[in-house]
């Protein structure tokens, strides 16, 4: 009890506490990635910056914490009117972050319900200007569109959307419906259709194969035919030189028995050889013309002849004995 009396009745107490409460009002550590948003008197002054920052006590006070992060905002579904006149319902997701703490605390309310409510406005009227189609098949085009208009009309609010996604697209159910038999009917017809191109692809590749094995029989039996004319060739020029060389041989055998006669004839023993071979022959020539008719006509002079032909082929002889023995000499 003395304690508390004496603190209560010592100024220098009092004096120290009014200090440091002061100090702690005058004194502020700013964190990274906030803005606290400095009002003098009421009226906006400046934005204190991450670190140690200094302020007027009792005149300067901090107004608001922004967080100058990039956040996320959910966009709940809605619905929206296409221009061929289906309703949707449609979500999505927008990133932004603060890039003014005073614009974001002194131009608009509260910034993040106003830019959940203008990506949902403008979302709608992306969705007005495109059909059923274009809804599902520019999802890209649509959140472009989205995130320009938003991008030039949150610049006063000192807030940038960087990226706005749409989440889903439900169309009510009969469109569902429709929509999953019309994807039925697109299969199907795709079906069809690669069937039909492998059914033609198919008939080219056979006909091609057809016309390749066409091709190669044609130049095989060519081919064939080249080498059987060749073989057929070379089997007429072998044939021919046989029929040359076997020609020769004879020649050279018929050369060689006569002059092998020859040589016998230009003996005592070979001319009556040869005058013997006369006679027989000229009785068998006789012989043959009277075997050849039973009638023979003859001026009685038949033997004769005969005579007369041994006479002429010992003359023969005996003038091809001198001849050569003139040639010896």
């Amino acid at each position: 009890m003395d304690i508390l009396i004496y603190f209560i009745s010592n100024p220098l107490l009092w004096i120290a506490l009014v200090v440091i409460y002061t100090l702690k009002k005058g004194i502020h550590f700013v964190p990274q990635n906030r803005g606290y948003v400095i009002y003098t008197f009421g009226k906006y002054r400046k934005t204190l910056k991450g670190g140690l920052n200094f302020i007027v006590p009792f005149i300067q006070t901090v107004a608001a914490d922004r967080n100058l992060k990039e956040q996320s905002l959910d966009i709940s579904s809605q619905s929206a009117i296409t221009k061929d006149n289906i309703t949707l319902n449609i979500d999505g997701i927008l990133f932004m972050k603060v890039t003014d703490a005073g614009a974001a605390t002194n131009n608009v309310t509260d910034y993040k319900m106003a830019v959940i409510q203008l990506a949902m406005t403008t979302m709608r009227n992306a969705i007005g200007s495109l059909e059923l189609d274009e809804c599902f098949q520019s999802r890209d085009a649509i959140n472009a569109t989205i995130l320009a208009a938003m991008t030039e009309a949150t610049q006063p609010w000192g807030v940038m959307v960087t990226r706005y996604e749409i989440k889903d697209i439900s169309p009510p159910q009969s469109i569902r419906e429709d929509m999953e038999k019309q994807m039925t009917a697109e299969r199907e017809k795709r079906s069809v259709i690669l069937t039909a191109e492998g059914v033609k692809t198919a008939a080219i590749t056979k006909a091609e194969g057809l016309k390749a094995a066409r091709v190669l029989d044609a130049e095989a039996a060519k081919a064939e035919q080249v080498l059987a004319a060749e073989a057929l060739k070379e089997s007429q020029i072998l044939d021919a030189a046989g029929k040359a060389e076997a020609i020769r041989l004879v020649a050279a055998a018929d050369a060689a028995a006569l002059t092998t006669v020859g040589d016998a004839a230009n003996t005592a023993a070979g001319q009556s050889a040869v005058l013997l071979t006369l006679a027989q022959d000229a009785i068998a020539a006789h012989r043959a013309i009277a075997d050849e008719s039973t009638v023979v006509l003859s001026d009685g002079k038949t033997s004769d002849n005969i005579a007369n032909t041994v006479a002429q082929a010992i003359a023969v002889s005996s003038s091809l004995k001198i001849s050569d023995t003139s040639s010896e000499a």
